[in-house]
């Protein structure tokens, strides 16, 4: 599903994010990318979308080699890979509804086919009962969960999410990290870029870790190592 293979990615002569990075995700994982600021792990998360392009190496995902995408087809590659990012990007004027439909809209979508996915997404994510609710009359933990449910529109069969608990309380962020589960178990592959221990602890799931842009641990039902 995601194959990374001697990749790098440099930010001029002297900033160096990432350097000699090779793993597999098979489909259908949930996987931990871990590691301290500066580690180079929001750098490999935007490799995966393709908001940033690699230096070297290669990547494929699905059927994708994204190391050589075209910019006029990443439009299409993201419906087929969910992004959350930590601060939700909702737009502030529109209900829960519009902004998960929203996503469907860009991508030219019919009414009737948006009117039958945006109930079924919200009701995934627990938020059926708020569709005409604004942003700001939403609490953290549903404001992520609109932003998971407008990742979903798609049926994406990757999720990439980008430090989605980094704004929560522990109460919202443990109810997103279930949330996160749940979709994994629909056959969703599932790649958490975090520095929450905790979080990553309670998962045992596999946790890959980087230092320095570089990976330094690789464990099937891992925990956060790093010091």
């Amino acid at each position: 599903m995601i194959r990374l293979t001697n990749v790098s990615k440099h930010y001029g002569p002297d900033t160096r994010a990432l350097e000699h990075v090779s793993l597999n995700i098979k489909p259908g994982e949930f996987v931990s990318i871990v590691g301290q600021s500066g580690s180079g792990k929001t750098t490999l998360a935007k490799l995966l979308f393709a908001e940033e392009m690699a230096t070297k190496g290669k990547i494929v995902v699905g059927d994708w080699d994204i190391s050589k995408i075209a910019r006029s087809q990443v439009p299409t590659l993201r419906r087929q890979i969910g992004v959350v990012f930590q601060d939700f990007k909702l737009l502030q004027r529109k209900t829960v509804y519009e902004n998960v439909a929203f996503a469907l809209q860009v991508a030219g979508e019919k009414s009737k086919r948006i009117r039958d996915i945006v109930p079924q997404v919200l009701k995934i994510v627990g938020l059926h009962d708020k569709t005409h609710r604004y942003p700001r009359q939403l609490s953290g933990g549903e404001q992520q969960r609109v932003s998971i449910a407008r990742s979903l529109v798609h049926r994406p069969k990757i999720l990439v999410a980008d430090e989605p608990t980094g704004n929560l309380d522990t109460i919202h962020a443990h109810e997103i990290i279930q949330l996160l589960k749940k979709i994994n178990e629909y056959g969703t592959t599932v790649v958490l870029v975090t520095h929450d221990r905790d979080i990553v602890n309670s998962l045992k799931k596999r946790v890959i870790s980087l230092a320095e842009g570089r990976v330094v641990s690789d464990i099937q039902h891992g925990k956060y190592v790093l010091s």
